[in-house]
């Protein structure tokens, strides 16, 4: 992942500017799930800010080389801006059983108070560390994130202390699966072409209200139209593979599969991808590139209400 720390006496007027959310009331402690645009208006990448003081954030993405767009607004405020992706590793652990593993090695933690989309600092062996309750999974869990120096060990103590309750070490397949049940996005899939947040149903996470940020004036004029395509929930044939390449000239009854996976959950082939603003119902029959067909669902496929990672383990 790529992290920017920014301080400074304009901190907050740099992050306001850099994304799409107005932060002024989110407090140290607090994490906001947000959006990186292009001038146009299209999305650079999803990510998410840590406010640690009144001057001091981090911005997280899933890709280092977005320090280089971030890096930008440091010229325009009176701020400090330093990458830390070097730094700091990042470790998930996810799942029901995540907080009592997790404060087995954290004897000081206090997650049963720790909100949905907050963090707290907690020592391990003496090095510092940040746990927050979020992650990629749509399950309950937490990220923790350590200097490089303790990463092995926190990752071993958290081995040893699940092992009786059924922790394991999972890699990529598992959390695509996850991701995509749960409907998040992914920057090599569903934002491979231009794609702006109304087109990915979050629009939510854009206050428009409000002062100028990258890619306001672009993204405003789109405001009340109606989004020529939306993501989507499909449900492919079996066999048919996600496909690569740009949604742009989507016909009625057509539609793009960016993200396919097989669900463990749900005992079946699910997938993401675009489908025309008249096609965006579920239930609908579209037609892949592939020539196959899929159904349009709903998203996300799992918790549609968004209850679990909120709920108190």
């Amino acid at each position: 992942m790529g992290c920017a720390a920014i301080g400074g006496p304009d901190a907050l007027a740099a992050v306001n500017a850099l994304q799409t959310r107005g932060l002024d009331t989110l407090q140290p402690g607090g994490i906001a799930y947000t959006l990186l645009l292009h001038n146009d208006g299209s999305v650079l990448n999803d990510a998410t800010v840590w406010r640690l003081d009144r001057d001091f954030f981090w911005v997280f993405t899933g890709r280092r080389a977005d320090y280089a767009h971030i890096a930008q607004f440091g010229t325009q405020f009176n701020i400090e801006i330093a990458e830390r992706s070097e730094s700091h590793a990042v470790i998930a652990v996810q799942g029901e059983i995540s907080r009592n593993v997790i404060e087995h090695c954290f004897p000081g933690a206090k997650l049963a108070a720790l909100p949905y989309f907050g963090f707290q600092r907690a020592l391990f062996w003496g090095t510092e560390c940040w746990i927050a309750r979020l992650g990629y999974s749509g399950e309950t869990g937490y990220e923790l994130v350590v200097a490089n120096a303790a990463a092995s060990a926190l990752w071993e103590a958290l081995i040893a202390r699940g092992a009786d309750a059924g922790l394991l070490e999972c890699g990529y397949d598992a959390i695509d699966s996850l991701r995509i049940e749960a409907g998040h996005i992914l920057f090599t899939h569903e934002l491979a072409s231009p794609v702006n947040p109304l087109e990915l149903g979050l629009g939510r996470f854009v206050d428009f209200d409000r002062q100028e940020f990258c890619g306001r004036q672009a993204l405003r004029a789109q405001r009340w139209q109606e989004p020529r395509r939306r993501l989507a929930g499909l449900l492919p044939a079996h066999g048919d593979e996600a496909e690569p390449g740009p949604p742009k000239h989507l016909a009625d009854g057509s539609a793009v599969m960016t993200s396919a996976c097989w669900s463990p959950l749900l005992e079946r082939r699910l997938g993401i991808g675009f489908v025309t603003a008249r096609d965006a119902h579920p239930g609908t029959t579209v037609r892949l590139r592939s020539g196959g067909h899929a159904q349009v669902a709903r998203l996300p496929f799992y918790d549609p209400a968004r209850l679990l990672p909120r709920r108190a383990r």
